[in-house]
């Protein structure tokens, strides 16, 4: 078989097309049928023409798993190194205001008033009795099939899950709290990404470990009087999810991300 150029290739296809559409004698006409079959090979080599310059000599449909992969990894990387770099930045700042509160009067009187209200705004670590938490998705084999009646969505725990723990823990009285070892202030927001935990730009795989430091009947009793907590500890008998409460000493870690308001709304 002989193989021609693209250019070349294309004069041959299109000849043919005129030379069918041209009038012929009648004893020269061809069944219907053969008419559009140039039109159609027309057709079909601008397509694979157009496909071939967009391609690029590059596959069309290339997995870009590997890429979007060392994407994350890159990004985790530098905030990790812009963690590091803020944390030092504070660390100076901190060792000159601290030489400056020893001479001057003003300064040492607001280090003094800030250091007092440091504990109660979470920038010190806590150690008391309380409870833990423990909230995991569903043991299931790859190959295992679904409960009878369950999606995929009721074999993982939701951000409204962590959430329902959460409220409850403040509303029994926690004097300080944790989500994965890391503080929870009044600005820190739960959210949840496929069924993984999204917290302070950080993400978090199952299982859920939530550290309340309080007093543990009030405590125990907040999640039991929690709507919220009770559905999940429904699904969790139905579908084997993970769920566990623990009572013991505890430590909650200070808090140590970034302290700048990003927004705020004016109380009427």
């Amino acid at each position: 078989m002989e193989y021609t150029s693209g250019a070349a290739s294309w004069r041959k296809v299109l000849r043919r097309a005129v030379s069918v559409l041209l009038p012929r004698r009648a004893w020269q006409r061809r069944p219907g049928w053969s008419l559009g079959v140039p039109l159609i090979a027309a057709a079909a080599g601008l397509l694979f023409t157009t496909t071939a310059t967009i391609a690029g000599g590059t596959p069309l449909r290339e997995d870009r798993r590997p890429q979007l992969t060392q994407l994350i990894e890159d990004r985790r990387e530098q905030v990790a190194a812009s963690e590091a770099k803020a944390a030092q930045l504070r660390a100076d700042v901190e060792e000159q205001t601290a030489t400056l509160a020893d001479t001057d009067g003003p300064i040492k009187a607001q280090r003094d008033r800030a250091a007092a209200s440091r504990e109660a705004a979470g920038f010190t670590a806590l150690t008391g009795t309380g409870i833990i938490v423990e909230l995991n998705d569903a043991a299931r084999r790859a190959d295992q099939p679904l409960p009878k009646g369950a999606s995929n969505d009721d074999l993982v725990v939701h951000q409204g899950d962590v959430q329902a723990v959460v409220n409850a823990l403040w509303a029994g009285g926690a004097e300080a709290m944790s989500i994965m070892n890391v503080r929870v202030l009044s600005t820190s927001a739960v959210r949840c990404v496929g069924n993984t935990l999204l917290l302070h730009g950080r993400v978090y795989s199952p299982p859920f470990k939530i550290v309340a430091i309080g007093d543990p009947g009030a405590l125990q009793g907040a999640l039991a009087a929690s709507q919220g907590v009770r559905v999940f500890k429904e699904a969790a008998d139905h579908y084997q999810l993970g769920y566990k409460e623990t009572v013991t000493t505890v430590t909650v870690p200070a808090f140590e991300d970034s302290t700048a308001l990003q927004s705020a709304k004016a109380l009427r």
